[in-house]
């Protein structure tokens, strides 16, 4: 009996598919090196020898389909493959796939089939045909009602990605929003959406900082009171994009505008390629070095 646990560990070991994985598992008694080797021999494990490296750079996208909108990235080693026509075919297929597959979860994602074969085997073959380790990180569908207006936005081709769903408005004021927050990365809507934890945790920090401050000594409790609240909302004015000043109008919090235009926001993503992903730091000097004693 082939265990989930063994085929998960054989797919991030080769980057072979889930069919594939159990197949080559059950063809060698659930052996994981056999098991690996079985698909290096098919050849469906090609691009095993690239699954160690970093991919922290690639391109993110949005796409909206009427009532659907999908922001996902896929990334790649270097900036440069990111510009690879055969990089943005496999993008456009991605971005068709998940529009009309609607998965909940990168593995239903990887599973959908596409005219050239599963995502799954598009990423395993464009690590091969491309020459570097290519992957695909994460997803997410958004669903909006009629009434609601989506606004999407693309840094520099995808650097970063940005969607908002707005109720009321048009289309041009969605699209400032998703611009102010692909440009202002906004974590909270508003206030009321920070966790109450986080708050807590802000508000102890704050304190502590203020009981070791001299200036605060022997000031009335009624003012260290409001110092601290002031001290709490400014850090989170910054997270909050109601809270932020209006990239275009910078005298005007993002609020203002929104109330101005009759609009509100309903829901926000953000993605920036590589967020997160500890890089590879070059150590320049060394590499010089080692090729000279070479």
């Amino acid at each position: 009996m082939i265990k989930a646990s063994q085929v998960k560990e054989l797919r991030e070991k080769t980057g072979a598919g889930m069919m594939d994985c159990k197949k080559a598992l059950s063809a060698t008694d659930g052996d994981i090196e056999k098991a690996i080797d079985w698909l290096r021999e098919k050849g469906i494990a090609k691009s095993a020898k690239k699954a160690g490296r970093i991919a922290a750079e690639g391109l993110s996208r949005v796409a909206v389909d009427g009532n659907t909108a999908v922001l996902f990235e896929v990334n790649s080693e270097t900036d440069f493959v990111a510009k690879n026509d055969k990089f943005l075919h496999l993008l456009d297929l991605v971005q068709a796939a998940l529009l009309s597959g609607k998965p909940a979860d990168v593995e239903a994602a990887l599973a959908l089939d596409t005219p050239e074969g599963t995502i799954n085997d598009l990423i395993i073959n464009a690590t091969a045909t491309i020459g570097e380790k290519i992957s695909f990180r994460r997803f997410q569908v958004v669903e909006k009602a009629e009434d609601e207006i989506f606004g999407a936005y693309m840094h520099k081709g995808g650097t970063i990605s940005a969607l908002v769903v707005l109720k009321g408005g048009d289309e041009a004021i969605a699209k400032n929003i998703a611009m102010q927050v692909a440009s202002m990365s906004p974590v909270y809507a508003t206030e009321k959406d920070i966790p109450a934890a986080e708050l807590d945790h802000e508000r102890e920090l704050q304190k502590q900082m203020m009981d070791a401050d001299p200036k605060m000594a022997g000031k009335p409790e009624k003012v260290l009171a409001g110092i601290l609240n002031g001290k709490v909302k400014k850090h989170f004015k910054e997270l909050c994009l109601a809270d932020q000043e209006f990239f275009l109008e910078n005298k005007k919090s993002v609020s203002q505008y929104l109330k101005e235009q009759g609009a509100s926001v309903v829901s926000f993503v953000r993605y920036q390629v590589g967020e997160g992903i500890e890089k590879k730091e070059e150590d320049f000097a060394a590499e010089v070095a080692a090729q000279i004693k070479g």
